[in-house]
């Protein structure tokens, strides 16, 4: 129950880590809204005076054109609508939809190949990591993606050791999907489960057997994917406290090698799938915090290392060794054991990271295709990052990578004086300092074992753009 105390699991870089208690007041207080912090700037200040000549003066110069990318390619469509989603997405059960949606995104790798840098022996640069997200990546039939990824390693330079992953909807994936994939060269897959309790799955829309799911894992791990995760949603309509208990039960029968447990948003304004759910349905505050302490609780005893926001992972796990050694990254797929690097987006909505610039496209097909057709990229809007979104980046990265800033190498990067920059957000600290979510000297600033449950409080902090603004809807509850 919240009114007694729930367990967590520390920061200790080992596998064996002490238990920590978190007060429900504690989580109550941090039921906020605040970003993800999958960038800094967050997408919401991106502008539409940002344009394709940004985005190419961005490629042009890259500082080091040998530096390894990442590739994420959205593909939007799905055949069923799920009533919580607030993705980018497009329901159609016209399949040739998906077949020209292709052909345009290999008209944007093409772009992309031409602008690329080559390294000085004439070598694309290295592609370490490549995600597919959506939507429903499996709506692409077999053959489909087959071309997909033979377009990609056309244009790009994907390593052999990448790190390449795919969401996956269960209820699209068989078991000859599932070898297909792997020949593809996939190696980790990611599973929208959401919830496993049949009354939930109606409510939202997506319903999907528990044999299914423990079939798809059972042989993926034959197949030798790794860094299986699945995702969780806590607060859907129907959910109570016992009904997720059963489902955490379920989860940990299936032990995957990571869990994403994410708290649902309901902004109905935003998204009209939503519009689909009785928010009269909904559990109430106390229960949803309720949901998620006992999660924590499950997991830690289960033997889950908590990696940082909502993700958790087994502690043999890459994310999880990544996360004991420092090595810990993080962009708009989330936390990643794949050094940062320049990230080139494909596909309609997608956002990139490209030096220092943000850049999304188009967000209907409409008007992704029409750049296309004129040899244009389809950059719809974006963002320059100033010097001081550069230094405030790398101390909220730092806080939400490392849980730690070395105050020095801040000052030393950005030639700055530590303490006298940040006057005022030191000051404000004071505060997580006395309930013991950080330590704070003239050096360094260091989140605890329990500040790492709210580590996007203490990131914003550091955000120029919430000064007045913290509690605006547009965001999700931190906890």
């Amino acid at each position: 129950m919240l009114n007694h105390q729930a367990h967590a699991m520390t920061s200790t870089p080992s596998s064996s880590r002490p238990n920590v208690s978190i007060p429900a007041a504690m989580l109550q207080r941090f039921d906020i809204s605040g970003p993800r912090y999958t960038s800094y700037p967050t997408a919401d200040r991106f502008n539409d005076g940002f344009d394709q000549q940004d985005y190419l003066q961005a490629l042009y110069q890259r500082v080091l054109p040998q530096q390894p990318l990442s590739i994420y390619v959205h593909v939007p469509f799905c055949a069923n609508l799920c009533f919580y989603c607030a993705c980018n997405k497009i329901i159609t059960r016209r399949h040739e939809r998906a077949s020209e949606y292709l052909r345009y995104l290999i008209r944007e790798m093409a772009l992309h190949a031409v602008h690329l840098h080559t390294q000085p022996d004439g070598r694309q640069a290295a592609v370490t990591q490549l995600h597919l997200g959506g939507g429903s990546p499996t709506y692409f039939n077999d053959a489909e993606l087959a071309r997909l990824m033979a377009a990609l390693r056309h244009h790009f330079g994907v390593m052999d050791d990448a790190e390449l992953a795919i969401e996956v909807d269960p209820r699209t994936v068989d078991s000859a999907r599932l070898v297909r994939l792997r020949e593809l060269g996939f190696n980790r897959l990611s599973i929208g489960v959401q919830d496993f309790d049949a009354e939930v799955q109606v409510e939202v829309n997506r319903r999907q057997s528990t044999q299914q799911v423990f079939e798809l894992v059972a042989q993926a791990r034959q197949l030798g994917f790794h860094g299986i995760n699945v995702d969780l949603i806590y607060g859907l309509p129907r959910q109570t406290p016992a009904s997720f208990m059963q489902t955490l039960k379920t989860l940990l029968q299936l032990r995957p090698d990571r869990i994403a447990l994410y708290a649902y948003a309901h902004l109905p304004e935003r998204f009209k799938p939503q519009q689909q759910i009785d928010s009269a349905s909904l559990p109430a505050g106390p229960d949803k915090l309720q949901m998620l302490a006992m999660a924590i609780e499950r997991l830690q005893v289960a033997g889950y290392d908590y990696i940082g926001m909502d993700h958790f992972a087994l502690p043999d796990d890459a994310l999880a060794v990544a996360r004991r050694q420092g090595r810990l990254y993080r962009n708009f797929q989330g936390y990643t054991t794949r050094q940062e690097g320049d990230l080139i987006a494909l596909g309609v909505s997608s956002i990139a990271k490209v030096g220092a610039t943000y850049s999304q496209n188009e967000k209907t097909l409409t008007r992704y295709y029409e750049a296309l057709e004129r040899g244009h990229l389809p950059i719809a809007r974006g963002l320059q990052l100033t010097r001081d979104d550069l230094l405030r980046r790398a101390v909220i990265m730092a806080i939400m990578c490392q849980g730690r800033v070395e105050f020095e190498s801040i000052e030393a990067a950005h030639l700055i004086e530590f303490n006298t920059y940040f006057a005022v957000e030191l000051a404000a600290l004071s505060e997580l300092v006395n309930e013991g979510i950080i330590e704070l000297d003239t050096r360094s600033l260091q989140v605890t074992a329990l500040g790492w449950y709210f580590v996007r409080g203490i990131a914003m902090h550091f955000d120029h753009y919430l000064r007045g603004t913290r509690t605006q809807a547009r965001y999700s509850r931190i906890v």
